[in-house]
């Protein structure tokens, strides 16, 4: 498909992702409810019609069943969301396995100091029955946000703000003092973690065909 239709796709999870956050400042709960299962497939349709590799479509729409079941207050829903975010950052962790890039052992220390503080301080907090899956949970996601680093800054941004996103879902749950307008927030930190998620993937994927394609047209019009 053409650029257009990348550039229409991606302006349609803008105004989607707009009114999801709009709605949540406002306390206008059908907008949300409205807007905020069209984010995923919406960014997935941009990146696949980009070329995205498989994995990150799988991880997107892995999302997408994650924020269906959020959408219901009740505990099973909560624990099949966080089962299909799960998934998804282990579809990411296989793509960020591609990159050849070195690890950082200080890198590394970092995110597994953040991931041993978040399980002690939440522990306590949280209902019996949730604990190891969030414990679980959260080895994943700071798994996955480290591996993001992997792909330069953008993707490393996108992985910590996954990690905020997440925790303060997490605080919640373990009955924490909560931001004002604390949904919009959490909104606004995953939109923004799964787009530059995505930009991290398809952006070196695109600078790389570009060289290739100027090539193909050089060659084509070289007598």
């Amino acid at each position: 498909m053409s650029p257009r239709t990348a550039r229409v796709l991606l302006v349609c999870f803008v105004l989607a992702a707009a009114v999801d956050l709009l709605s949540l400042l406002a306390g206008f709960d059908p907008g949300h409810r409205i807007a905020k299962p069209l984010l995923m497939p919406l960014l997935a349709a941009h990146a696949g019609v980009r070329g995205a590799p498989r994995p990150l479509l799988a991880a997107l729409l892995l999302g997408w069943c994650g924020d269906l079941a959020l959408m219901s207050d009740a505990d099973p829903a909560f624990l099949v969301g966080m089962a299909s975010f799960a998934a998804g950052h282990v579809c990411y962790l296989v793509l960020f396995r591609r990159t050849a890039r070195v690890r950082d052992v200080r890198l590394v220390l970092a995110y597994a100091t953040v991931l041993v503080a978040l399980v002690v301080l939440l522990w306590p907090g949280l209902p019996a029955g949730l604990r190891v899956p969030v414990a679980g949970y959260s080895l994943l996601l700071t798994a996955m946000a480290y591996g993001a680093t992997r792909l330069g800054p953008v993707a490393a941004l996108g992985g910590a703000l996954f990690m905020l996103s997440d925790t303060l879902i997490a605080t919640g749950v373990a009955d924490w003092p909560q931001l004002p307008k604390a949904a919009f927030w959490i909104m606004l930190t995953y939109i923004a973690a799964q787009f530059l998620l995505v930009r991290g993937v398809l952006d070196p994927l695109g600078a790389r065909r570009v060289p290739v394609a100027a090539y193909g047209e050089m060659r084509s019009t070289t007598p």
